[in-house]
């Protein structure tokens, strides 16, 4: 039985601490799969500053130049109805893909958070039925959140939550470099050369 890893997020662009946190990941948590799965752009409750294409592109070829392990890119979310599809029927997917295999949601402690107080449609469900991999954020405390939340406690079974304390919380962030590529900047050392090129190459980000 394989741990498989699914980390969703915008993507917007990738950069190196994305590539960072899923290497780590996979080395502490013995993941034999990381799965990056950007969100789609028809989003209404979140604005994206470029469109699919760019983001998709840009998540292939960072993760071409990945040989140590096995993390790939999966369109799913892109190719459904926004309005139709949240975490838990991405979850249930993907099980449905691997359905030896464990397979975990990656996810920052501040979306922990958001779950535990219902701001997450399906949320007691995702809670009740997945995995999740959760890296600190933002000094919260992950255990405390989960002690008090009905919906996070209530449906641990002691496997639920894989809590990762060290390490990864980092300061680069995808809006970091878009603030640094709108205001004349030069993040170029924070991201896949090869995405920094292509930003470049297609005016992506600019003021």
């Amino acid at each position: 039985m394989a741990k498989i890893g699914i980390y969703g997020s915008s993507f917007d662009p990738i950069t190196n601490v994305h590539l960072f946190t899923a290497s780590t990941v996979a080395s502490r948590c013995r993941l034999e799969k990381v799965i990056f799965l950007p969100c789609s752009s028809k989003r209404k409750d979140k604005k994206m500053n470029t469109d699919d294409e760019h983001r998709w592109n840009m998540l292939t070829m960072a993760l071409e130049e990945e040989r140590e392990r096995e993390i790939v890119a999966d369109s799913f979310e892109m190719e459904q109805d926004p309005w139709k599809i949240t975490t838990y029927e991405t979850m249930k997917h993907f099980k449905g893909q691997y359905p030896n295999d464990d397979v975990y949601f990656i996810m920052g402690a501040d979306l922990l958070v958001d779950i535990g107080s219902g701001k997450w449609s399906n949320g007691e469900k995702l809670v009740e039925e997945n995995k999740f991999i959760v890296m600190a954020r933002d000094n919260i405390d992950m255990l405390r959140t989960i002690s008090h939340s009905p919906i996070l406690r209530n449906n641990d079974d002691g496997t639920t939550f894989h809590l990762i304390d060290k390490g990864l919380a980092m300061e680069i962030s995808s809006s970091y470099i878009r603030e640094e590529f709108s205001n004349g900047g030069e993040p170029k050392y924070l991201l896949p050369n090869s995405c920094y090129y292509y930003i470049k190459e297609h005016g992506l980000y600019e003021d």
